[in-house]
């Protein structure tokens, strides 16, 4: 079936007649003579709208006004009289999409009606992606700047199926980024598999990746399959891949480039077909420079690169999160915990976050369950939160003597934020607005 369609005609032989001929042509169609009984025939499954300018009652213009307000995805073809252009007019302007002029071809009827189920079925299609990415993305809160350019690139790197590596800090919120990644992906239907590269030895982690045979060590009583393989019409996310042994790097980068794997002890080599997105705290440029990380396989997992922002560069967002984690944990405690007080919220915008959102989810919780009142209060937060200066940079004294020249500042305030970033050159040159290179030059002076 081509689609639904409704014919509004007060011509009853004519209305008959287009009726016949669109079904004959793999159309469902339903027939009517006034505008009255089309509007009170509407379905939810709907395609199209195919009427007649000049009807008793309410006519074409004013039928396609009612749809137009009623339901605006459905489109609605206008058969205007030959050469009254100004009712073509009229009638796109009432919101008809598309018009023709009478006498009547049927097949350019069954063209222009293709046309516009097409449209309206792309329309659809569009705003259920767009529904999905919201909805994929609702778990990264947060209004902040940093984080609508974090939910934007997302959106855009989840419609390629290249390697994608997530940078940030410890706790910053990589995995979730991960998931958000398979969900708006091209499989979202497919397993998301999650390996921590820094959690298993050598050996183990060989073998959880590419599988192994039976027989392949001791204790390997039967075949595994590895989770390459696993993975297949879905995503495996490698976390912590800076992490990963210097001996099985090329390894994994044969596997990747040939979407290929041997399992441990194996003859014979398995294809597999997953997306490949990795993550680390870690700078990789510089272990790639130190020799620690393989620069083939690093340009191999670095094809699309999102950075996650830490926690102390999205403001705000610190009081988002924590009423999200207050809400889930006052509810999963059974405690009447609904809010936080101003001198509590206060702490948490004041305080610096190394441990960024896991640090604070944790936070949260402990204060949730060590509370006594329905709001949570300064002395609810650990000590290390309570007693936190508040991060700003000072000028100490007006004292010419002791002022320092304009080097030793930007040497110190190089060394601030390598400290905020837990050393990550590659981000905190980023920060500065250096370049990596021009970041080390600086370095070097300052030794």
């Amino acid at each position: 079936m081509k689609g639904r369609v409704l014919v509004v005609d007060d011509d009853r032989e004519m209305c008959e007649l287009l009726r016949t001929q669109l079904a004959r042509r793999g159309f469902d169609v339903q027939a009517h003579s006034s505008a009255d009984e089309a509007l009170a025939a509407l379905g939810a499954d709907l395609d199209a709208v195919v009427t007649d300018v000049r009807m008793r009652g309410l006519d074409g213009i004013e039928l396609c006004q009612r749809l137009r307000s009623d339901r605006p995805d459905v489109p609605v073809l206008v058969i205007t009289a030959f050469g009254s252009l100004d009712t073509a007019v009229a009638a796109i302007r009432a919101g008809a999409y598309d018009f023709l002029a009478k006498p009547l071809e049927v097949e350019e009827l069954v063209f222009r009606l293709e046309r516009a189920i097409e449209h309206r079925r792309l329309s659809e299609e569009v705003k259920r992606l767009r529904a999905r990415e919201l909805a994929s993305v609702d778990e990264l809160i947060g209004e902040s700047r940093a984080m609508r350019q974090l939910r934007e690139l997302i959106a855009r790197v989840a419609r390629s199926d290249a390697p994608v590596l997530v940078v940030g800090e410890t706790g910053a919120g990589k995995e979730l980024v991960a998931r958000a990644l398979h969900r708006l992906g091209a499989r979202p239907s497919g397993p998301f598999v999650a390996v921590n590269c820094s959690a298993l030895p050598e050996h183990l982690l060989e073998s959880e990746l590419f599988g192994h045979a039976r027989g392949a060590f001791t204790d390997a009583r039967a075949s595994r399959t590895g989770l390459l393989v696993h993975a297949g019409g879905g995503t495996l996310f490698l976390d912590e891949i800076a992490e990963l042994p210097l001996a099985l790097q090329p390894k994994l980068l044969r596997a990747l480039q040939d979407r290929r794997v041997r399992p441990v002890g194996g003859e014979e080599e398995v294809p597999f077909d997953a997306r490949i997105v990795s993550a680390t705290n870690r700078d990789l440029d510089a272990a790639v420079e130190e020799g620690r990380f393989r620069e083939d396989l690093f340009f191999r997992i670095d094809v699309l690169r999102v950075e996650v922002p830490p926690l102390r560069a999205r403001g705000s967002d610190v009081l988002l999160l924590a009423q999200s984690f207050l809400r889930e944990c006052a509810s999963r405690l059974g405690k009447g915990v609904v809010g936080l007080s101003h001198g509590a919220a206060e702490k948490l915008l004041h305080y610096g976050w190394p441990g960024n959102v896991r640090e604070l989810a944790n936070c949260i919780e402990r204060a949730v369950a060590l509370t006594d009142h329905d709001q949570l209060l300064v002395e609810d937060l650990p000590e290390r939160i309570r007693v936190a200066p508040r991060s700003q940079v000072l000028v100490a004294s007006d004292d010419p003597s002791e002022l320092v020249p304009l080097q030793i500042v930007e040497q110190r305030y190089i060394a601030r934020v390598l400290e905020s970033v837990g050393g990550n050159k590659t981000l905190a040159a980023r920060i500065l607005g250096l370049d990596r290179k021009t970041l080390y030059r600086k370095l070097r002076q300052a030794e």
